[in-house]
């Protein structure tokens, strides 16, 4: 077990120290799909429609099936891309099984619009099947008519600007809108706001109206964005990139749920990268990207994980998104974000400021379970949870919750893990021990008795499936389809599983109940 948390430490160290390349992420097969239609040409491509191909379910359409409410963006993206690479092998059945999925598919955006739609839903999903309409004629499939007034809405608010300046939140969804390569412009990455879609989109409109001077570096962002998939496939691109704000401020977040911040074996990694979050830090706050705009969420963790270093960050630039009792992640969005309010607060009482307001909010929006869903950036209850339970912890060393303990507990699956889907998975079996690991501090001996059976269970789950150096596939956060941060998914599989081995040492040295 020493020998494995060594191992463990190692893995983490050399993570942290890879976070200057702008982000891993997982690879997109709306990115990709789109960035292959805008491409226009099949030839050179073969490897990446090859491999679109074979992200298929067997029901014809894409995207994980215990979470249809993000298949019909990747799952049009790709019939649209497919239905001109009809000679590829494997190309035209593809189009037929896309055709007969969608034919099936119940409209999730009948009557409303689910308050965890995927990101530019109203702009991206009118325009997909507008495409696909014309391309299929007859074939009734789902229109979503709920997202028509917000389209519309959205558009309006477009028309009456000329230029979107770099980095607006808008830009992330302009494949869906933009025509006019003048209403927006490449960021210094070459991004048009960091999605591989919205730039293939700008680009292939940039060359068809004779504006090329930009056009090289569109090219060497998606390149870039593609290496950062690690497929090693020309063309496959992720769903957003880079994330080199995101991407450590995160893992920096896990580290300190997982009693990891301070470790003396990760002391100089961090300290690297809290250098970087403090000189990027501004009266404006930070964004996912350092060139894309600043949001609630961003800002919140980034005072976090510097007030644990030791710095002294102002709230100020935090303050700005604040509304009322709550927190908007960015300014105009549609519904708020239960997650962004939960960091807020973590951030406030980390840096003694008042934040009843805010506490009621988090407090509020949990569901009859005792635990907290509904999330706008992750698809898993676990997640907001398990940073929920961080954040009303903090400072409060007496603090419990009988409620969401006793939710965490009841849904451990048999085979020891937990999981929003199907399959218990190992990202989601961390935040439960997370959140465990906040509860045990102050329960009663019997109460930690409950909660060692469980980690225990966990722990032998976990261990019978960890390998070392092994990149997650499962897409679980929220994006324009579900995606895989994969560094900052693998530092919270490689922080729990070294959470619950220091547990187990702990319980068997101090006996039934103790805990770390």
């Amino acid at each position: 077990m020493n020998a494995l948390s060594e191992q463990i430490l190692s893995e983490l160290r050399h993570l942290l120290s890879e976070m200057s390349d702008g982000g891993s992420i997982g690879p997109s097969v709306y990115d990709t799909a789109r960035a292959l239609q805008f491409h226009g040409n099949v030839t050179g491509r073969q490897d990446a429609y090859a491999w679109l191909i074979a992200q298929q379910q067997a029901d014809g359409g894409w995207g994980s099936a215990d979470f249809p409410l993000f298949r019909h963006a990747p799952t049009w993206a790709a019939l649209l891309a497919l239905q001109r690479a009809d000679p590829l092998p494997g190309a035209a059945d593809a189009v037929q099984a896309a055709i007969r999925f969608l034919e099936r598919q119940p409209d999730a955006y009948a009557h409303a619009v689910p308050e965890d739609a995927p990101i530019g839903a109203e702009l991206i999903l009118p325009q997909l099947c507008d495409e696909a309409a014309s391309l299929l004629g007859g074939v009734a499939f789902a229109r979503h008519p709920a997202l028509l007034p917000l389209r519309q809405a959205r558009l309006a608010k477009l028309g009456a600007v000329a230029t979107l300046p770099s980095g607006h939140p808008l830009l992330h969804s302009w494949e869906a809108w933009g025509t006019s390569p003048a209403t927006a412009c490449p960021d210094d990455d070459g991004s048009i706001g960091i999605s591989p879609a919205a730039t293939a989109a700008w680009r292939a409109h940039a060359v068809t109206q004779g504006r090329t001077p930009q056009v090289g570096r569109t090219d060497g962002y998606l390149q870039a964005a593609s290496r950062a998939t690690r497929t090693g496939i020309e063309g496959v691109v992720p769903n957003v990139w880079p994330i080199n704000v995101f991407e450590p401020c995160w893992s920096l977040y896990t580290l300190h749920l997982a009693g990891l911040f301070a470790h003396p074996a990760l002391a100089e990694a961090v300290q690297v990268i809290i250098a970087q979050l403090d000189a990027r830090l501004g009266v404006r706050g930070l964004g996912p990207a350092l060139h894309f705009a600043a949001d609630a969420d961003d800002t919140a963790v980034a005072l976090c994980v510097l007030r644990l270093a030791g710095r002294d960050p102002a709230a100020d630039a935090l303050r700005q998104f604040e509304t009322g009792e709550l927190f908007v992640t960015f300014p105009g969005e549609r519904n708020a974000s239960v997650s962004t309010n939960i960091h807020a607060l973590h951030a406030l009482r980390i840096l003694g400021k008042p934040a009843a307001g805010t506490s009621a909010y988090v407090q509020a929006n949990r569901n009859a379970h005792g635990v907290w869903d509904n999330e706008k950036w992750h698809v898993s209850w676990l997640y907001p949870t398990a940073h929920a339970v961080a954040a009303l912890a903090q400072g409060k060393p007496q603090w419990r919750d009988e409620r969401a303990l006793a939710g965490l507990l009841r849904t451990q699956r048999d085979d020891g893990g937990w999981g929003a889907g199907c399959p218990s998975t190992f990202e989601e079996t961390a935040y439960a021990l997370f959140a465990l690991h906040v509860m045990d501090g102050s329960e009663e001996p019997a109460g930690r008795r409950r909660i060692a059976q469980a980690v225990g269970r966990a722990l032998k789950w976990m261990l019978a499936r960890h390998a070392a150096h092994e990149l997650p596939q499962t897409p679980l956060w929220i994006g324009k389809e579900l995606y895989c941060p994969t560094r900052v998914v693998r530092v919270a599989e490689l922080a729990g599983l070294w959470l619950a081995l220091r547990w187990g040492r702990r319980v068997s040295a101090e006996g039934a109940g103790a805990g770390p």
